[in-house]
């Protein structure tokens, strides 16, 4: 069997709560590995590094970037944000699941990277309730949330580039889906492609 862990990328439009099913799945599965992602922002107060962040100079990130260091990278308002490739594939070579909460671009180039990755798209039941849910939170003016809303139907168009599609209608329904696929992967001709290569060299010396 493969003793190699499963690389599940998660991504999702903002407002759609893909952080609290993960939340959810992963008291369920404590053993996954959630990949903390490197950066080259100064820390906010009570952040620290290596459980919220790696915290990074630019010519430490830069230096990443030419070694092939990172799974994805991309720049944001003048800061860089990553995922750093060394400790996702300790962790997959130990046999642990690792998860990555990335948006669609990140998602892409580690689609790119890994073939073998597990990409997930959480969806709402609709628009209109990611609409409800973005102006129920009351944080944010309504400028604010439209653009969310801008970048939630882009990011949704991208959704077709995913292996599976999870619908938040409830947490606790959400976090089953994504159990059921991640189960359903770990049972893919991709993933035990190695198993079944065995099985075919043990049959060959047998007959």
């Amino acid at each position: 069997m493969n003793n190699k862990g499963l690389l599940i990328v998660f991504s999702g439009p903002s407002g759609v709560g893909k952080g609290t099913v993960l939340k959810e799945y992963l008291k369920k599965y404590p053993d996954t590995a959630f990949s903390v992602s490197a950066t080259t922002r100064s820390p906010r107060e009570g952040e620290v590094d290596g459980q919220h962040y790696y915290f990074m100079s630019r010519s430490d990130f830069d230096r990443l970037v030419e070694n092939d260091g990172f799974l994805e990278h991309a720049e944001f308002a003048g800061n860089c944000y990553g995922t750093p490739r060394g400790p996702v594939e300790e962790n997959l070579q130990k046999g642990i699941d690792v998860v990555l909460e990335i948006e669609v671009q990140g998602a892409l180039q580690v689609k790119e990277k890994c073939p073998d990755a597990l990409l997930i798209f959480v969806m709402p039941p609709s628009f209109e309730e990611l609409r409800r849910r973005l102006f129920g939170r009351g944080t944010e003016d309504e400028a604010t949330v439209n653009r969310r809303l801008s970048n939630a139907a882009r990011e949704m168009g991208i959704a077709k580039s995913y292996d599976y599609i999870v619908i938040n209608d409830s947490v606790d329904d959400a976090a089953l889906q994504l159990e059921s696929i991640v189960c359903a992967a770990k049972h893919s001709a991709k993933y035990l492609n190695e198993f079944i290569d065995e099985v075919e060299h043990d049959a060959e010396t047998c007959c």
